[in-house]
């Protein structure tokens, strides 16, 4: 059954490459990111692992902890992690899920039969700290995830959590932002004291409000 967004991950246990975890207690009040791949010792996904590596300062300034699963079992993913530090000049810092009987990937609706029936496809969850999926997306195996492009989105996602914004076509930190149909015009002037523009009555913008 497909894991939809605002649906409750699944949660599981699982042994990785930093030990067993339970996947929910591990997540705690953390947000997170649970990425796939299709097997050791592939050359795109080794090329993404230590881009995440490399990255994790970034995850964790988010507060968002970072998993990655391959079916793969937990000696060949020490072996892998050797490779990974070495051709991408890195140390994977964030624990892989071994999965060889594909529970993980079943449950998260990673293997598709039209792809594979024996690997699992590259997907990307971003979870809440509520628990909740808020992000999918599924590359195929010829194109490298953009991890900035998935910091961005969480950014956006973290953002319009907590205020009625919506963020626009390529938003990046520190731009303006959209004030959604939900507030009214004589309300925004009290929620947004940095005030607003309005360009049509559906498209309202005002500085991002939490810098």
């Amino acid at each position: 059954m497909a894991v939809r967004l605002g649906d409750i991950a699944p949660d599981f246990q699982a042994e990785t490459s930093e030990g067993e975890i339970k996947f929910h207690e591990w997540l705690g009040n953390s947000w997170g990111v649970l990425f796939s791949h299709p097997a050791d010792f592939t050359p795109v996904c080794t090329t993404e692992l230590g881009a995440v590596a490399k990255l994790r300062a970034e995850f964790d300034k988010r507060n968002v902890k970072v998993v990655a699963l391959s079916v793969d079992g937990i000696e060949s993913h020490k072996n892998w992690i050797n490779d990974i530090n070495e051709t991408q000049h890195t140390h994977v810092n964030f624990p892989i899920i071994a999965d060889p009987a594909f529970e993980v990937a079943n449950l998260y609706d990673m293997v598709h039969p039209n792809a594979s029936d024996k690997f699992t496809v590259r997907s990307v969850f971003v979870i809440g700290a509520d628990k909740k999926v808020k992000l999918t997306i599924t590359y195929p195996a010829s194109t490298g995830r953009n991890f900035d492009e998935i910091l961005r989105v969480i950014d956006s996602l973290q953002l319009t959590a907590g205020y009625n914004v919506a963020t626009p076509a390529n938003w990046k930190q520190g731009e303006d932002v959209i004030i959604t149909m939900a507030v009214k015009d004589e309300d925004i002037a009290a929620k947004f004291p940095k005030g607003s523009t309005r360009i049509k009555p559906y498209l309202r913008t005002t500085p991002q409000p939490n810098l």
